[in-house]
């Protein structure tokens, strides 16, 4: 006796042990990872620096829900950039940031 079996056309994916790594596709994460490859491969380009890092891990999401919120955020980012010498990833700050500090409350502060 022969039996007819019918093209399927599923595909066959092998099962993993492990779960998906990085971000979901089209999330915010994998947008700013995008956004962060690109550019970092412009500038060590134009730096003739291939490999060298240009941003630091990971990033900060907020959701602005009003003027205040938008204000604060705009201040933030206008005096960011005088805080550098405070900053723990500079490895020449002179003191600790105590606003930070008092903002994120690190469990390790010995650095």
């Amino acid at each position: 006796m022969m039996m007819r079996v019918a093209p399927t056309t599923a595909r066959r994916v092998a099962p993993t042990e492990y779960p998906p790594r990085g971000p979901a596709p089209c999330s915010i994460g994998a947008i700013i990872g995008q956004f962060k490859s690109i550019t970092t491969k412009r500038i060590n380009a134009l730096r003739d620096m291939p490999g060298a890092p240009v941003w630091q891990r990971n990033y900060y999401e907020h959701i602005i829900r009003n003027d205040e919120s938008l204000n604060r955020i705009r201040q933030y980012i206008a005096e960011n950039p005088l805080r550098w010498y405070l900053d723990r990833e500079n490895p020449h700050r002179i003191a600790n940031d105590d606003l930070w500090d008092q903002l994120f409350k690190p469990e390790d502060n010995h650095d």
